[in-house]
This record gives C-alpha cells, sequence and structure tokens, in this order.
C-alpha cells in the first residue's frame, strides 16, 4: 500500500483536531460542504434534507430501500380523490419537550409558502389542510395527487410555538442564508437525534434524543459531522482513522481505498441526474459578449452546445468509468423512467459549428458558466471540461466556480437566476418523474408554485400541460405515455443537457456498517458499530 504523505495526515488532523480511539458511542463522518442551514424549508437540497433528516421529520419516510413509510402520520387514506384522512400520530415530543399536534403540521405548510422558502413547490401540492382534531386532519389536494406522501417525506414539520416565540414564522431565503434568522441557527424537531452544537463551515454534533418517539434503532449517542472540502484530505482522514466515514469519494481514489487497510469503498447507482441549464427567458445573457438578444432562444445555438459535449470522455476521463451518460432527466431508478427514450445527444463538433455557424455564430460568442465546486461529484471538473469542449467549437466559457452556499444563492429563483449557463443535479425527492417535471420542466410560475428550479426558465405549453396531467393521472400506461411524450417534448426543444447519473460513492471505515439509499440521503438511524 502506498503510504500517505505527512503533509496530507497534517491537513487532516489540523481539521478534524486531535484524533481518540474510536468507541462504540461516538461516529464521525464528513462530507465536502456543509448543510447550507438549519431551517427546514430554507433549501430543498438533497444533502442539507438529508442532514437535517436526523432531526426533523415529515409525515411519511423512507426506509434504506427507498420504501414509504409512516412518520409524524400514523396512518392516511385517500376519502375522495382530492382529499387525505391523515391520522397523526400520538405522544410526539418536540426536542425542547413541547407536543407535536395537528396545529404545527398547518403551521408549518404554511409557512412552507413564505416569500424565502424553497420547499413552496412541495407545499403548493397541497391547497387547504382541515383539522378535524388535534391529532386528525385532512389533506385538500387541487387535483389528484397519487405520489402526496412521498413528497411528504422531506417537508419537515416545525414547531409552531417555538418559531412563533423566536420570531421563525417564514423561512430562511437561501439568497441570504447568513442572515435567515433563528431557525436557520437552531434546530427544534422530533427526530432521533438531536443537534447539541453547531459551527457553521466547521463542525456540527449530533446526540441520540433518549425520548424519541418510535423504535429509532438509533445505537450512536453522538455523531460529529465535519465538512472537508478538499477530496485528498477526506480520503486521508478516512485512512488514518480520523473518521468513520467519508463522502464523495473521487471515483480514482476507489482502489486507494481498496489497498488500505481497515476502510473500503461503498458505490453503487445513484438517483441522480446531473445536467446543465441555458437562460431561455432572458432578452439579452448575463455575462456574454452577445448584445441585444439571447443565443440561447435559438434552437440551433442549444443543440450545438448538446453536440459540442463529449459525455463518454467525461465518463472515462473524469468519472473513471463510473457514470451512466444520460439522454433523459431521469434516472432508471426513477417510476416514469423509459429506456426507449434515453438518447444521450450525439457528440458531433462539426455539426456543433455548423449549427453555431448557421445561428450567426460563426466565431461563437463568450459567456459565463455557473457551477458548484463542493455538491456532486467531481463537479468543478465536469464543468472545466464543458469549458473545454465549447473551446473546441469557438464558444468561450468563463467559469465561475463557488461553494453550494454561494453558488445557490447567486443561480436560485429567489435570485432571480441570475445565471445563463448551469451544472445542476436533482433527485426527485418522491422517486417519481412528477417531482421532476413538477420542478424543472414545467413553465416557471411563482403563482401556481411550478418550475421554482428551472434556473434557465425553459418553457413548453404541452410540458406544462403535461405536468398537470400526470400530476392527476392514476391510470399507470396513460401516466407513461404523458411521461413519455414530455421527455420527448424535451429532448426535441434541447431544454436542458442531461450529462449522467453520478455514482453513489462513499468510502467506510471496516469497523462500521452504514446503508447506502439510493438518493444518496445518510440516516443515521442505520449506523452500527462492528463488534
Amino acid at each position: 500500500m502506498k503510504k500517505l504523505t505527512g503533509k496530507i495526515l497534517l491537513t487532516a488532523a489540523t481539521i478534524l483536531g486531535a484524533s481518540t480511539a474510536l468507541s462504540a458511542e461516538t461516529f464521525k463522518f464528513a462530507f465536502q460542504g456543509d448543510a447550507q442551514g438549519l431551517d427546514p424549508h430554507g433549501l430543498n437540497e438533497t444533502f442539507t434534507l438529508g442532514f437535517l433528516g436526523n432531526v426533523y421529520e415529515g409525515l411519511s419516510r423512507y426506509d434504506g430501500n427507498q420504501n414509504l413509510k409512516p412518520a409524524l402520520a400514523e396512518s392516511w387514506e385517500v376519502k375522495t380523490p382530492t382529499t387525505w384522512l391523515v391520522k397523526l400520530r400520538q405522544g410526539v415530543k418536540f426536542h425542547n419537550g413541547n407536543t407535536f399536534n395537528a396545529d404545527d403540521v398547518i403551521f408549518s405548510w404554511k409557512r412552507g409558502l413564505t416569500e424565502g422558502s424553497d420547499q413552496k413547490v412541495r407545499a403548493s401540492l397541497i391547497q387547504d389542510i382541515k383539522k378535524i382534531d388535534d391529532y386528525t386532519i385532512e389533506l385538500i389536494t387541487p387535483a389528484p395527487s397519487p405520489v402526496l406522501m412521498q413528497e411528504m417525506v422531506f417537508y419537515y414539520i416545525l414547531d409552531k410555538e417555538w418559531a412563533e416565540a423566536n420570531n421563525a414564522t417564514k423561512a430562511a431565503n437561501v439568497k441570504n442564508l447568513n442572515d435567515a434568522g433563528y431557525a436557520n441557527l437552531n434546530a427544534n424537531g422530533t427526530g432521533p437525534y438531536k443537534i447539541a452544537s453547531r459551527q457553521a463551515g466547521v463542525k456540527t454534533v449530533f446526540v441520540r434524543n433518549a425520548d424519541y418517539w418510535g423504535e429509532s434503532n438509533a445505537k450512536i449517542d453522538k455523531i460529529e459531522f465535519t465538512p472537508i472540502k478538499e477530496a485528498a484530505t477526506r480520503v486521508a482522514a478516512l485512512i488514518s482513522g480520523q473518521v468513520d466515514m467519508v463522502y464523495p469519494v473521487p471515483v480514482q481514489d476507489w482502489q486507494k481505498l481498496g489497498d488500505s487497510k481497515g476502510v473500503s469503498a461503498l458505490t453503487g447507482p445513484e438517483a441522480r441526474t446531473i445536467f446543465l441549464g441555458m437562460d431561455q427567458w432572458r432578452d439579452e445573457l448575463v455575462n456574454s459578449n452577445v448584445k441585444g438578444k439571447n443565443p440561447f432562444k435559438d434552437i440551433r445555438v442549444r443543440e450545438a452546445f448538446a453536440r459540442a459535449i463529449n459525455l463518454d470522455a467525461i465518463k472515462k476521463k473524469i468519472m473513471r468509468g463510473s457514470s451512466t451518460p444520460s439522454g433523459l432527466m431521469v434516472a432508471p431508478q426513477i417510476n416514469g423512467y423509459s429506456a426507449k427514450l434515453n438518447n444521450p445527444y450525439a457528440y458531433d463538433p462539426a455539426k456543433s459549428k455548423a449549427l453555431l455557424a448557421e445561428a450567426g455564430y460563426p466565431k461563437g460568442f463568450e459567456l459565463q458558466m455557473d457551477c458548484p465546486n463542493n455538491r456532486y461529484v467531481n463537479d468543478e471538473k465536469i464543468c472545466q471540461a464543458v469549458v473545454g469542449f465549447m473551446a473546441k467549437v469557438g464558444v468561450k466559457v468563463n467559469l465561475l466556480a463557488q461553494p453550494k452556499s454561494k453558488y445557490f444563492a447567486k443561480v436560485a429563483t429567489q435570485n432571480n437566476n441570475d445565471t445563463s449557463f448551469y451544472l445542476l443535479g436533482w433527485t426527485p425527492g418522491s422517486i417519481d418523474s412528477h417531482n421532476v417535471y413538477q420542478n424543472l420542466l414545467s413553465c416557471q410560475n411563482t403563482e401556481k408554485k411550478r418550475g421554482l428550479f428551472n434556473y434557465g426558465r425553459f418553457c413548453n405549453s404541452r410540458v406544462d400541460e403535461i405536468t398537470g396531467l400526470i400530476g392527476s393521472e392514476t391510470d399507470a400506461a396513460k401516466r407513461q405515455a404523458l411521461i413519455d411524450e414530455g421527455f420527448s417534448i424535451v429532448q426535441k426543444e434541447v431544454g436542458y443537457l442531461p450529462l449522467h447519473q453520478q455514482p453513489l460513492s462513499w468510502g467506510v471505515s471496516d469497523k462500521v456498517t452504514v446503508v447506502q439509499r439510493a438518493d444518496n440521503v445518510f440516516d443515521f438511524r442505520s449506523i452500527k458499530f462492528n463488534q
């Protein structure tokens, strides 16, 4: 085994502090970035929601195999196509001792509709909530919603009294989460873990909730999380025993872990699609040398970008063969995926140049690209590769790669989608295609709470219509036909540029066992120390 350099080990030790022997009571892990904040309605981002899902809970939850289970709702049934009768769980306490009841659910639903919320799309799936008694409610939907309870998994419930007492009745705004209020700095959920301390960007300490309402299976008394941006430092920290788990691990380091004693790579297919989006709504791109018009409004330009990017090269050189090039905005694990439509745009730089010339840009043009550098597997390297591919067809791309906190604050709808060209990843929380239609493919409509993550504002009236239809269609065959039709339109219109499904890529100590979910959410209840 190749020895680690003293420099890397020193860096890991400096970040994590003095190492102590592992115990059955403390589990340590690291991710490439921090949670965006503690407000569960502040950012609809998988790591942040997964992080907070150990502290807060929704009406429903997923087990390790993505099976839907009851959580704060004990049971539910569809009384009419648009009415769900929900029995809430009794005997549940928030971490501060307050009692959970229907008022908290109603309050949390309304809070998710406030201006700063990044959970408006999920909240808008409910038209009204009627309180029958303290532990019985009716969820009224604007149309039949077959995946409503799947969507409620990541819609977390806050304590109404606590929020009102601390002036936290409105959701934190991703535009400026550093000044987003009490609930972004403090947590009070009903989940199996409490946050004992937090220093943003440095360390968060969780402790087991001894008064948790259910059989949580939580065996670990204390969990320490440390964000470590540099991949080499994360891997070194794992190998040296500083931490018990890290993610993501660069795919090129899988072999290193395999050759190292006491650690291994934990990998698998992820239900996340990485894609590129393009501004298709402004009359003039921001940060571009093209003045007075928007090249991306021309389908020839969008197709030129699609033909310029070599997905196989990204797979081979950057993802080391571990990614799956995609022609769809959903992964194979997602309900509604159709293998027959999964045809990536063919790499053809000659055709790309011809299309640009035909569109009036024979010498290309210049624009800026936004990219996170601590969110997805090899995100910045992928963006750098895109810059290189575009240069070969005459398009100069100026890359702005930033930590996800700054990236999302810039490109989000709350900041008027300040981007011309961007990279994003999406795992539908419901594991259903409707989530992708509702969030990414439908025309952006802030009043209807649709398309709020459609940062480039692709808009097609038929796709918009299909979004509503598949949201309420209960006949499986008819629903699949609609899903296929919509995806075909998006492909034909080159509304987005799908790149690939990235791999799940964790590094784990042999001393522990964890469950790796397809949505890349880390549930602390799955942690076990091996005897």
